[in-house]
């Protein structure tokens, strides 16, 4: 679907519809926006719209920049692609599963827009599971030390490694020693990098174009954000992360009178200019 063209912006953007739950769960939205990109980077495609194959973003926010993400990965894989996306823009992306316990998870709990419980409850809408495991997920169970199916992915998600002390601050990884295997053998997509793109190997990371990501201090997912820019830029891709301190969960889609906030405008101007400076 094509959008009319926002102010300040020049380029003409394209967005994916895909399904919802509960109409559909994962991995069917995954599919829809990678379905969807693919034939849209067909170069007889680009060619109808006028689309400069050389000049191709994707970008997505919160849940968006999930599927954002997951699609770049998967496009950077496929080897008869012919055109392939420049950049990616990510804005507070929702990024893994895998640690309900980051600082910014524990930091903001209790943050209106999104609170930790709600983006649990996401996650599990969004597998087609059962919220009798949200406790469980809280306190991570579903990766404890003795569920061998996450010691693949817990190196590549030690935020204590990944993260800036001006984001650990004082507070402590929670780590139980004794979980709940039962849980990833029910939902085994919490540790599917088409779900939870931060738990991608290096070898993917390394294919990733030009990145910028855009986290929010009062943001549960900021860390998200932070530890993909940290692995991406360790895997040799060149990341912008542009980070707010004053700023909140959603806060780009307030932009618009009567609800025109500041956080709104800057963060929106600030990823317009990224993009037009890099695309």
């Amino acid at each position: 679907e094509r959008s009319v063209v926002t102010n300040n912006c020049l380029l003409p953007p394209f967005f994916c519809r895909y399904r919802l739950v509960p109409e559909v769960c994962f991995p069917e939205q995954f599919h829809d926006a990678l379905r969807a990109t693919k034939h849209f980077l067909q170069p007889d495609v680009l060619a109808e719209y006028s689309v400069d194959p050389n000049r191709i973003a994707i970008s997505g926010d919160s849940a968006g920049g999930n599927l954002a993400a997951a699609v770049c990965q998967q496009l950077s894989k496929d080897e008869h692609l012919i055109v392939r996306p420049k950049l990616q823009a990510l804005i507070y992306p929702v990024l893994q599963a895998f640690d309900f316990n980051t600082p910014s998870y524990q930091q903001n709990m209790n943050m209106p827009v999104l609170p930790r419980y709600v983006m649990i409850n996401y996650w599990i809408d969004y597998f087609n599971g059962n919220y009798d495991l949200a406790h469980s997920l809280l306190i991570n169970n579903h990766t404890a030390l003795d569920v061998h199916q996450a010691l693949t992915f817990r190196g590549r998600l030690n935020w204590t490694s990944l993260l800036p002390s001006s984001f650990k601050k004082n507070y402590k990884p929670v780590v139980q020693t004794t979980g709940n295997a039962e849980i990833i053998q029910e939902i085994p997509a919490l540790l599917d990098v088409r779900a939870v793109p931060l738990l991608a190997e290096n070898e993917t990371l390394q294919l990733q174009p030009k990145t910028y990501i855009l986290t929010c201090e009062n943001d549960v997912l900021r860390d998200d954000g932070v530890m993909y820019a940290k692995r991406l830029e360790n895997a040799g891709v060149e990341v912008t992360l542009d980070h707010f301190d004053d700023c909140f969960h959603g806060c780009m889609i307030f932009t618009i009178w009567p609800t025109d906030f500041s956080a709104g405008v800057q963060t929106r101007n600030s990823y317009i200019k990224w993009l037009d400076e890099n695309l």
